[in-house]
């Protein structure tokens, strides 16, 4: 097959495949838009083809690095890369994250040289270890503060009504379960607050569950 069939053949399947793909002039800009990134992303093939991917999207890489004009001249220029994680912003808004594999289709004398991205949608997988990765900072921090225990500073005893409002937080209840649950209004609730964070030197009701557990008062 002569390379401009090949070219117009591959282009043509990535129109057809159900995963996201989408293809990238060597200065970043869209050639080539299917309808499984365009329903993924939000940007119809007509407002993405022929714009910069980098302004439209705001690619980055796992560690914040842009996925920019530079990074396209360098992929034609090695004449591919290693598949890795890209975020990307959506018309909506929302970041999602994407695992895409990469390669060059390399210039011709009618067309530039393409660096082509099959892309597979990963947001759930990344949103699972951001949890898990936060689950075990707080347990790093629990740790630590146990740790510090013998040097905190003396507060004001916690009534019975506080010690109950800070054990259904704990429990990961919201304001309007935990004032449900006791019987009292979201103000009365906001109160107690109020008075807790007083006593023990907190801000917000975070704060005040952690200080409270790591003084063993409830």
């Amino acid at each position: 097959m002569e390379p401009a069939s090949l070219r117009d053949g591959l282009q043509s399947l990535l129109q057809r495949t159900p995963d996201p793909a989408f293809a990238l002039t060597a200065r970043g800009e869209i050639r080539v838009w299917n309808a499984a990134v365009a329903a993924l992303t939000g940007f119809p093939a007509a407002d993405a083809l022929h714009q910069s991917f980098a302004t439209l999207l705001d690619p980055h890489g796992p560690l914040g690095r842009s996925v920019d004009a530079r990074y396209c001249e360098r992929a034609v220029h090695d004449g591919g890369a290693a598949s890795f994680d890209m975020a990307v912003r959506a018309r909506n808004g929302q970041r999602i994250w994407l695992n895409v594999s990469v390669l060059v289709l390399d210039a011709t004398r009618a067309s530039p040289a393409l660096v082509v991205h099959l892309a597979h949608d990963i947001s759930a997988s990344r949103r699972r270890r951001e949890i898990y990765e936060r689950l075990m900072q707080a347990a790093r921090d629990i740790v630590q503060l146990a740790n510090e225990e013998p040097h905190l500073v003396p507060v004001s005893p916690l009534t019975e009504q506080e010690q109950r409002i800070l054990h259904a937080f704990a429990e990961g209840l919201a304001p309007a379960q935990v004032a449900h649950s006791l019987g009292i209004s979201v103000q009365t609730l906001r109160n107690h607050l109020h008075h807790v964070n007083q006593k023990l030197g907190t801000r917000n009701r975070l704060e005040a569950v952690t200080h409270a557990l790591r003084r063993r008062l409830i």
